[in-house]
C-alpha cells in the first residue's frame, strides 16, 4: 500500500470519516429501535448527523473559572483515543489498519480515554450538576473496566494471544465462543453498556436528576465531540464483542448482521429497564461481575489442563 492509499484508508474509508457517520448510524439505529420497543416513533434518519452539525456551527461558551485549555482540548482526546482504538479493530471485517502483539489491551484503555475525559470534563468546572456528574462518571469508569477488560481477555486466553485480529480468526474458526463462555458475553455487553452510560446505567447522566451530568456545562463543539467519540467508541465495543464471542467478523455482510443483532439486544435492554441508583450500578456489578468472569477463567484454566 503506497502513501496515497495508506492516507485514504486512514482518513476516509475504512477508517476517518467513515467511522464517524458510521458511530452516528448505530446511534440512530439504537434511538430508533428504543423508541419502537417503547411504542414511540423515534429520530428521524438524519437526526445525528443534524445535532452534531447544528453543535460544530454554535458557538463554543467557556464558563468563568475553568482551565480553558483543558476545557477546548478534553473533547478532542476523548475522539482522538475512540479513532485511534478503531487502527487496531476488523471494521467491515476487513483487516485492521495495523496491529501488534498486546493491542487489545492497549485498544480497550483507548476507549477508556473517552470516560475519563468526560470526568475531567465535569470537575474542571464549578457547577454543582458537573461535579456530581464527573464523581459518578468516575466511579461507574472504575466499577465497570475491570470486569469489561476481563470479559474480553477470556477469548484471548483461549486463543492464546493478545492481539486482536488473531483472536478474531481464531473465533472465526472455532464454536461460538458465546457457547463456552457465556459469562464472559454477558459480562461484556453489560460493561460496554456501563462504559457508554447506556440505560440503565446512565445515572452519571441523568437529565431528570442533575442537568446532563458532566457535558451541563458543554456546547458547540466540545459537546459534538463528546457525541462522535461516544458513537465511535459504541461501533468498536460492539465490534469486539461480535469478533470475539460471535464467531468472528470476515466480511463486511457478518460485520453487520452480528453488530447490529447485539444493538437490537442493547436497545431491547434500554427499553425494558428503568434508570438504576449510582450505588446500583456500581456497588453489585464490581462485586459480582467481576467474580464471575474470574470463575470462568477458573474453568476454562482446569478445561485446558485436562485437554
Amino acid at each position: 500500500m503506497n502513501t496515497f492509499e495508506a492516507l485514504i484508508a486512514l482518513l476516509i474509508f475504512p477508517g476517518g470519516i467513515f467511522i464517524l457517520f458510521m458511530g452516528m448510524a448505530y446511534e440512530w439505529a439504537d434511538r430508533k429501535l428504543v423508541a419502537r420497543f417503547q411504542n414511540r416513533v423515534g429520530p428521524r434518519w438524519f437526526q445525528p448527523l443534524a445535532d452534531n452539525i447544528k453543535l460544530l456551527a454554535k458557538e463554543e461558551v467557556v464558563p468563568a473559572g475553568v482551565n480553558a485549555v483543558l476545557f477546548t482540548v478534553l473533547p478532542v482526546i476523548a475522539l482522538a483515543g475512540a479513532m485511534t482504538a478503531v487502527l487496531y479493530v476488523p471494521m467491515m471485517g476487513l483487516e485492521p489498519a495495523h496491529s501488534f502483539s498486546g493491542d487489545l489491551i492497549v485498544t480497550i484503555y483507548m476507549l477508556s480515554l473517552l470516560t475519563l475525559c468526560m470526568g475531567l470534563a465535569g470537575a474542571n468546572t464549578l457547577d454543582r450538576f458537573s461535579l456530581m456528574g464527573a464523581t459518578r462518571t468516575l466511579t461507574q469508569l472504575f466499577s465497570y473496566e475491570a470486569p469489561f477488560l476481563l470479559a474480553l481477555l477470556g477469548p484471548a486466553l483461549v486463543a492464546e494471544t493478545w492481539e486482536i485480529k488473531a483472536i478474531s480468526h481464531y473465533a472465526a474458526n472455532h464454536t461460538w465462543l458465546l457457547l463456552t463462555q457465556p459469562i464472559g458475553f454477558l459480562v461484556a455487553l453489560i460493561g460496554l453498556m456501563g462504559k457508554l452510560e447506556l440505560p440503565p446505567f446512565d445515572a452519571p447522566e441523568a437529565e431528570t436528576e442533575i442537568v446532563a451530568g458532566a457535558m451541563t456545562e458543554y456546547s458547540g463543539r466540545g459537546l459534538a465531540l463528546f457525541h462522535l467519540g461516544k458513537g465511535v467508541e459504541l461501533v468498536v465495543g460492539l465490534t469486539l464483542v461480535a469478533g470475539f464471542y460471535l464467531g468472528g467478523i470476515a466480511n463486511p455482510l457478518l460485520f453487520f448482521g452480528k453488530t447490529l443483532l447485539l444493538l437490537v439486544g442493547l436497545a431491547g435492554v434500554q427499553a425494558l429497564l428503568t434508570r438504576l441508583r449510582i450505588d446500583q450500578t456500581v456497588g453489585l456489578w464490581w462485586r459480582y461481575g467481576a467474580l464471575l468472569v474470574l470463575v470462568q477463567f477458573l474453568v476454562l484454566i482446569l478445561w485446558q489442563g485436562v485437554m
